[in-house]
């Protein structure tokens, strides 16, 4: 590919509005559907297992297609990828608000799923590209606009779907397709790079990361297996293959796998916090899915000016201690989540708030390191493989904390400063997660010292 200058300011300024809109449409279409899953299983007659893969497939697709962007981005012009991506998307939302019946509508989110992928995933890659000199700035907004649009989703959601009915969530994915012509128009122009994908390995990494979810969000532990043969087999071709999906220098590369790891488990430790808050709330405050959306707001909106100046803190002083105020954040939330849990949903409004501080910054440092530590030809997939990886993290620590949910007459408590009760069991979890935190922030300031010290030289 013919080396691309960064683009002018004003068109910095554009691209990034529009960047952080479509993200939000996408954040979004994702956490609207989470409150929507009662009236689809009312409409169709479904079960809960059978209206699940509602998320469970979208799930699925979406992780897959996360690393195959980043990878095409390699290969192919952004521009050309957002085309197809924001087509797909939109194509599926129409899909879904006409679906006639749950076939349609799984056939529907599948299409979205395909589309919808690109966006974080070339979101993410954009501002390392087309922008280098305020990657920070421009990937602190990015995240910011995953923040806020995860705690909005909810209450748009429940508004929409009571108001109207669900099919008309759809109304807003579908609004998407009108910024094609703007990326057209404002993405510079690339040609396309010399290689080729490497098909084998990409239907190998595909079948290994779709079975574990499968396993994840189904329980259907017989699908290890399948994960297992074909995880070997991919691991087998790349070491074997001239020109593989994922090129082992990259995993070999400490800081990048430190940073990737560091954010798995940091990512982790937010989508538990997201994940169980909700059902606490329902379960000790007895409040609607409206009252919890307004419980979650105000983090959500803080964490998105926080981010912004967080993005600029990086630009000045480099992702490392971001990275590390931002798990202290989490792992300070948490904690106080479980020593108040039971309590008014004001005062976990606020220690939401300071979990939530970290939700942006995580994501922002974690990209830019990333993006500075990776060559352009590695770029796209290696971002690809961080999305993939926080994806993941998001569904283990869901499934995991889910499980853990339906064990009963929990006494044990863990945090001496917590109360005890039904409360019990949210406390325990709470601090689990913040230990998680803890660790996380630890392994990265030990390891990834180590990494810089030594140069990044192969493990």
């Amino acid at each position: 590919m013919t080396d691309i200058k960064e683009v002018p300011d004003s068109q910095k300024k554009k691209l990034t509005f529009l960047i952080c809109l479509i993200l939000a449409f996408t954040v979004m279409n994702g956490t609207m559907f989470n409150v929507a899953i009662p009236d689809i299983a009312a409409d169709f007659g479904l079960s809960p297992s059978q209206v699940s893969w509602v998320l469970t497939g979208y799930i699925l697709v979406f992780a897959i297609g996360s690393l195959m962007y980043g990878k095409l981005a390699d290969l192919f012009a952004i521009r050309t990828l957002f085309t197809i991506g924001i087509s797909f998307f939109a194509i599926g939302s129409l899909i879904g608000f006409l679906s006639p019946n749950f076939a349609t509508l799984i056939v529907a989110r599948i299409f979205q799923a395909m589309g919808g992928a690109s966006i974080p995933a070339l979101s993410f890659i954009i501002p390392a590209r087309f922008m280098p000199s305020s990657r920070g700035k421009v990937f602190g907004y990015v995240a910011s606009t995953v923040a806020f649009a995860s705690g909005v989703g909810p209450i748009v959601g429940g508004l929409i779907g009571g108001v109207l009915d669900w099919r008309f969530l759809f109304i807003l994915s579908m609004m998407s397709a009108l910024s094609i012509p703007l990326f057209r128009k404002w993405l510079p122009i690339e040609e396309r790079r010399k290689g080729s994908i490497d098909i084998p390995g990409a239907i190998l990494i595909a079948i290994t990361v779709a079975s574990l979810l499968f396993v994840i969000t189904t329980y259907t532990l017989w699908i290890l297996a399948v994960t297992a043969v074909a995880g070997g087999l991919f691991i087998w071709w790349t070491l074997k293959a001239k020109n593989p999906f994922i090129q082992p220098a990259i995993l070999k590369n400490k800081r990048y796998t430190v940073t990737v790891l560091t954010s798995f488990f940091g990512t982790s430790c937010l989508f538990g916090l997201i994940f169980i808050i909700p059902i606490m709330l329902r379960d000790l405050n007895a409040l609607s899915t409206i009252g919890i959306g307004l419980v979650l707001f105000p983090g959500a909106i803080i964490s998105g000016f926080l981010g912004q100046y967080g993005g600029r803190v990086i630009d000045k002083r480099g992702g490392v201690p971001v990275v590390i105020t931002a798990l202290l954040l989490i792992a300070g939330g948490c904690l106080l989540i479980s020593t108040f849990a039971g309590s008014q949903a004001w005062i976990i409004s606020i220690c939401m708030l300071v979990a939530y501080l970290g939700f942006p910054l995580v994501q922002s440092s974690t990209a830019d390191i990333l993006s500075s530590t990776l060559s352009r030809e590695e770029n796209g997939v290696g971002i690809g493989l961080f999305n993939l990886l926080n994806f993941m993290g998001g569904a283990f620590a869901s499934a995991i904390f889910g499980a853990v949910l339906e064990i009963q007459g929990v006494t044990l408590r863990l945090n001496p400063f917590s109360s005890s009760g039904d409360n019990v069991i949210y406390s325990n979890l709470f601090l689990v997660l913040t230990l998680l935190a803890a660790a996380s922030v630890t392994f990265f300031m030990i390891f990834y010292k180590q990494a810089s010290a030594k140069g990044a030289e192969v493990i």
